[in-house]
């Protein structure tokens, strides 16, 4: 018996009985497990609902959004661009490239940039169903799925403008495509060891290297393990498949470097060995560094899959108590040993990093519902435990919805520059009027303003402004507005937002509000 499924392991070289395990039929499916597809419903609906109920954020939703909408504004699909004319060399443009193509469908906006990252995770959320249902049934496959749609690091990513959605698409591509290329034959195995060669790509497109990397790792790692490497080489297109990764992935790289000379050193070097090796690394050109102690990703791993880590680790002892003490023997296909290494690599593999992010254990987080759901599958479906597994899955929905009502609005002020936008458009007379921040604008600023705010470095430079025809808006920060009491003095306030002050040019003849 198989310890991680409780079904009979099977070779990795034969094929599946039963069909894969899946479903006769929808119907069969709907009527045995409503309360498991109700609940990944409830949170997909939830998800749908919300993403956009609120303005894009700052820094990193805002950035990415308006890169986006540069890129459709330019018509530049090469070079995704900072500001205009300034390329932005910290990513590759495949999530980019995917937002302009629903803001071309549905317009600019929270939702259309919001999108692309549902899409990409209900692909992932299909795939990790798909695994799991193989190995131990349509109920295993549904607790994965619950698991992971409602595990809260999930949750938001799947509906926030960012690239982390797409590479994790790619990684769990590759690291289905192999396990299926291993476990199945003719056709289908052949098209699954395409797809591994695609998430490769997706992964080169999405973030760069890094996806190669937390893909060939536990792969590799697995191999070496089951000493199939002969059996690795046999089963997947490694030639076909490097030419199709190289074909789709490597044009834009030489692309990128002829356009903007220096951006293969900055990317490869910087953003890829001194970003995680200097804590603290100072080159980066689009944003800071977020230094942590080495070794904090553990905790990022923790709070990013709570509740269900605390409540896999009650489950686990649970079933140690009634009578599971003695430890399991590796599974004969190798089935649970691939799932631990491949939750295991992004931790491990960012533990030493100088300068890491929550999100960096995303790729993981499809084997960590994968696990989950196998010792769920086997746990007692009526006691305690149980009943706390179905609250914890309604809780991450709830959250949202609460959070959506009560907590967002008042974080958008600080976080967002949408409601300043909207006022500036609503009190300026005439599209000769300005909006000028002093210092770099925020990017949520140059979202909603749809580029058309103007930034000036000094005092100097804002003095020209006041002193041109146009009554003009301003943007200023209550320690800008103190260091610059003369300017101060001639513009009057219209609205606060967060610690930014919207105020426009005091008519002639009249005082400035004080």
């Amino acid at each position: 018996m198989d310890v991680l499924t409780g079904q009979t392991a099977r070779h990795h070289t034969g094929d599946p009985p039963s069909s894969d395990n899946l479903p006769s039929s929808p119907a069969a499916l709907l009527r045995a497990h409503r309360w498991l597809i109700g609940l990944i419903l409830l949170a997909l609906i939830v998800r749908l609902a919300t993403l956009g109920a609120y303005p894009v954020m700052d820094t990193t939703e805002a950035r990415y959004a308006e890169i986006a909408r540069k890129m459709v504004e330019t018509g530049d699909w090469v070079t995704p661009q900072y500001k205009y004319g300034v390329a932005f060399w910290s990513k590759p443009p495949l999530s980019t490239w995917i937002t302009a193509i629903a803001y071309l469908g549905l317009g600019v906006s929270e939702f259309a940039a919001r999108l692309p990252s549902l899409l990409a995770c209900l692909l992932v959320a299909w795939m990790t169903f798909r695994l799991a249902a193989r190995k131990g049934g349509v109920e295993t496959g549904l607790l994965a799925t619950v698991v992971l749609v409602t595990t809260p690091l999930y949750f938001v990513a799947a509906g926030a403008v960012m690239t982390d959605a797409v590479l994790v698409l790619g990684t769990t591509l590759s690291m289905a495509g192999f396990w299926e290329a291993m476990t199945r034959t003719g056709r289908p195995a052949r098209l699954w060891g395409y797809g591994f060669f695609l998430g490769l790509a997706i992964g080169l497109l999405a973030k760069g290297p890094v996806g190669i990397v937390l893909t060939l790792v536990p792969v590799g790692a697995w191999a070496l393990w089951k000493g199939d490497a002969r059996e690795v080489w046999k089963r997947l297109p490694w030639v076909s498949g490097l030419v199709l990764t190289i074909a789709l992935a490597i044009p834009w790289y030489v692309l990128a470097e002829q356009r903007t000379p220096g951006f293969l050193e900055y990317f490869l070097i910087g953003e890829h060995w001194r970003r995680f090796t200097e804590s603290g690394w100072k080159g980066d050109m689009f944003g800071h560094a977020h230094s942590h102690p080495r070794g904090t990703i553990w905790l990022f791993a923790v709070a990013a899959t709570l509740p269900w880590c605390v409540l896999w680790v009650a489950l686990l002892l649970q079933q140690w108590r009634a009578g599971g003490r003695r430890a399991a023997a590796p599974s004969d296909d190798g089935w649970r040993e691939y799932v631990w290494l491949w939750v295991l690599t992004p931790a491990v593999f960012f533990t030493f990093a100088g300068n890491i992010l929550p999100t960096y254990v995303l790729p993981g987080l499809p084997a960590f519902a994968l696990l989950v759901a196998a010792t769920w599958a086997a746990a007692d479906k009526n006691g305690l435990l149980a009943a706390a597994l179905r609250f914890a899955a309604l809780t991450i929905p709830i959250i949202a919805v609460l959070g959506v009502l009560f907590v967002l609005p008042g974080l958008a002020l600080t976080r967002s520059h949408q409601a300043l936008v909207a006022e500036y458009y609503a009190k300026r007379e005439s599209d000769a009027q300005r909006l000028v921040y002093l210092g770099e604008a925020p990017q949520s600023a140059e979202f909603y303003a749809r580029g058309k705010v103007i930034t000036v470095p000094d005092a100097a430079d804002l003095e020209r402004y006041l002193q041109d025809a146009p009554r003009d808006f301003f943007a200023l920060t209550g320690t800008q507005l103190r260091a610059l009491p003369a300017i101060r003095m001639r513009l009057t306030p219209l609205a606060r937002f967060g610690p930014y002050t919207l105020l426009q040019e005091t008519r002639p003849g009249a005082s400035a509000t004080p």
